[in-house]
């Protein structure tokens, strides 16, 4: 199961539970999916932040891995470099470019780089699709 923070078109914000996001686009597609205050079927996703607990100030964050978790990591790294394999890294320039591709200024193309959680709450609002790629402490450009 997998929680997304949702929003509705009227600003309304809560939390939904899917299978997965295929999961959520099928039943948002069917409109069974609703704002628990207004009843809207206009929800988008949602921004969310990591659940990271601060009951103890921790310097990193660390997964103690038995062979299950080496294998599930490699291929999440995998996974990774196979999307950023043909595509272009645009640093932090991705905003711009992603929506300068999603309103057909430019020719369509795969691309890869930062955002701010500002800038990707405005692609968001713009209908701009993207996926957040998971970064690995010896990931380069």
């Amino acid at each position: 199961m997998i929680r997304f923070s949702l929003c509705c078109d009227k600003d309304h914000a809560f939390d939904g539970w899917f299978r997965n996001g295929d999961d959520f686009d099928a039943q948002k597609k069917r409109g069974l999916v609703s704002c628990p205050v207004c009843q809207s079927v206009k929800v988008e996703k949602a921004l969310m932040a990591p659940s990271v607990s601060t009951g103890r100030k921790r310097e990193t964050m660390a997964l103690a891995m038995g062979e299950e978790q080496r294998k599930a990591l490699a291929k999440l790294k995998a996974m990774a470099e196979e999307a950023r394999k043909n595509a272009d890294y645009v640093g932090d320039k991705f905003a711009e470019e992603a929506r300068r591709i999603h309103f057909g200024e430019v020719e369509p193309r795969g691309i890869y780089g930062e955002a701010t959680t500002e800038e990707a709450r405005g692609l968001l609002d713009d209908g701009v699709d993207f996926v957040p790629l998971p970064a690995f402490p010896d990931d380069t450009n």
